[in-house]
């Protein structure tokens, strides 16, 4: 069996009758993800996938104004060369990849805002659900000007298909609950946070109480189904994004609190 993986202050882990919880703990910074919460996630799910004990598994933001709000920008400072883009992406990859073939039914308490990295990790979860408050994006083509992983775009375009991806990119807007509802962002919608958190303990707790290998190779065999571009197929248009002037602007303008002016260059 893996190292036990203990909480840390920025990502609290604990388990208890069978059902693990993972708490993004940084609602300062509405629960952006450093390197490190990233790799402990990645951490938390193969020793789930060693410990049979575990039946589910809930994944949840600190506070109510976010779930998680992708990376945290100042990760992105010590970005100087190409290689640097392709191994971060190559990371998210990895990392999401994880999370997605975590062999225990995932489910995601969304409360606020779910966006960048953070709406990637909910749609690797088996179950979303949200509150009337949530809302769900992708606004990079108005922020940063950078790119989705090549995993995230698959998992998008499998979940809501290619013309909803290209409007909720293209647009760089955030869906409010009934929309997410309707396009299947979200499988349902409770009216507050103490709701949220009671109805996530009892679907992890029904779900669990099922045959535990039906929902694994379900899980496995819906992952297989989905087309998913390789990191090959993708390094020219990472790069073409995170090489970019547009990328360096955004990111500074994110930083400096102002809006960004993109040249396309």
């Amino acid at each position: 069996m893996n190292a036990p993986v203990t909480s840390t202050e920025d990502l609290i882990y604990s388990v208890e009758d069978g059902i693990a919880r993972i708490t993004f703990n940084r609602p300062q910074a509405r629960n952006a993800l450093t390197f490190a919460m990233y790799e402990q996630m990645a951490a938390i799910c193969e020793n789930i996938n060693q410990d049979h004990s575990i039946k589910a598994l809930i994944m949840t933001g600190a506070g109510d104004k976010a779930f998680a709000s992708g990376t945290d920008i100042s990760q992105f400072r010590a970005f100087k060369t190409a290689q640097d883009a392709l191994d971060y992406e190559a990371r998210i990859d990895r990392v999401l990849g994880t999370l997605e073939q975590c062999r225990v039914p995932v489910i995601a308490a969304i409360a606020g805002a779910c966006t960048g990295g953070g709406a990637g990790i909910a749609a690797c979860c088996d179950i979303r659900i949200g509150t009337e408050a949530t809302r769900i994006g992708f606004p990079i083509a108005r922020t940063l000007g950078n790119c989705l992983s090549m995993s995230n775009i698959s998992r998008l375009v499998s979940l809501i298909g290619p013309a909803r991806t290209k409007d909720l990119i293209f647009k760089a807007r955030l869906v409010e609950a009934p929309e997410a509802l309707a396009l299947g962002l979200l499988n349902e919608v409770v009216p507050d946070v103490e709701t949220l958190q009671r109805r996530a303990t009892e679907t992890a707790k029904l779900v669990a109480g099922h045959a535990p290998i039906t929902l694994e190779v379900t899980k496995e065999a819906v992952r297989r189904i989905r087309r998913t571009l390789s990191r090959k197929e993708g390094e020219d248009l990472i790069l073409r994004a995170y090489m970019s002037e547009d990328f360096r602007e955004g990111m500074d303008a994110f930083l400096n609190k102002r809006a960004p002016n993109f040249k396309g260059k």
